[in-house]
């Protein structure tokens, strides 16, 4: 398996300086946060605001072979870029389609639907699967798949709904992000039957922790949590990982509260730690 991370979790680095960090680092890729961007300076930096990490929507197919040069000079694969696009929203997602074939990067993020409730599940279901055959459409002319990101609050928080939804579709084209610390929040299941019944359609791994904890209300709410202090133990996801036969990219998301530079130093040892174990 390789390491890399999606730079959601670096908000305060331009692209120049993430790959530059990540490839300093011993990273093997880059997974770009993808959004609408504008310089504001004097603005303080954050994981969904004002995110410098961040490949801009508007100009990404123009700039594509930019950000491949700027990957290749640092050493770095661009495993994916992670949009924040509905899988409705096909125009768009066709420019990223696009600027990923130019870069190499083997797969995008589109997004399921929310589920809060007002609108039927089945409903939303049924909608899904019709815009995705188009989005698979889209991936297979770029040569990519676009990932569907197994997610708390959304229509597929778990390896089954998440299956029930990508099993319609060519795996080489529609596949899953398997994330473990967002099925802390909702959608746990055990990990490797998870991974089993996904097979194929298992294409990237978000890599982060989670843990519950009591409010000062004595509520309790799922939180992050430090990578080897969560409720997810990571030794037993790689394991189920390589029992399956998976040997794509481990993608760091951690949003921790700790410095940025420390938690990619400290995260990277600590899986390197468990790969070497593994062997």
């Amino acid at each position: 398996m390789k390491f890399s991370v999606f730079t959601v979790m670096m908000p305060e680095y331009s692209p120049e300086e993430t790959a530059s960090i990540l490839g300093k680092m011993g990273f093997d890729g880059v997974e770009w946060r993808v959004e609408k961007f504008a310089e504001r300076r004097g603005e303080k930096a954050s994981y969904w605001g004002y995110n410098r990490s961040t490949l801009d929507l508007g100009s990404i197919f123009e700039k594509a072979p930019e950000v491949k040069s700027l990957a290749d000079r640092n050493g770095l694969e661009v495993c994916c870029l992670a949009t924040y696009l509905g899988v409705d929203q096909q125009r768009e997602i066709a420019k990223v389609a696009k600027a990923a074939s130019i870069m190499e990067c083997p797969c995008i993020r589109v997004g399921a639907p929310r589920y809060d409730g007002t609108v039927d599940y089945n409903r939303l279901y049924a909608e899904t699967v019709r815009n995705v055959k188009e989005v698979e459409g889209i991936a297979k002319e770029n040569g990519v798949a676009a990932l569907l990101e197994i997610h708390m609050g959304n229509i597929m928080p778990s390896a089954g709904l998440a299956h029930r939804i990508v099993s319609n579709f060519d795996p080489e084209h529609v596949g899953v992000i398997y994330d473990p610390g967002n099925m802390v929040y909702e959608g746990y299941e055990q990990w490797k039957m998870g991974m089993e019944l996904l097979g194929k359609y298992l294409r990237h791994v978000h890599v982060k922790n989670s843990a519950w904890l009591k409010d000062s209300r004595g509520k309790w709410k799922a939180e992050s949590a430090k990578l080897d202090e969560g409720i997810v133990d990571w030794e037993q996801v790689m394991s189920n990982l390589r029992a399956v036969g998976y040997r794509g990219y481990l993608s760091l998301e951690d949003f921790s509260e700790q410095d940025t530079a420390s938690k990619l130093k400290m995260d990277l040892e600590y899986l390197r730690k468990i790969q070497a174990r593994l062997k």
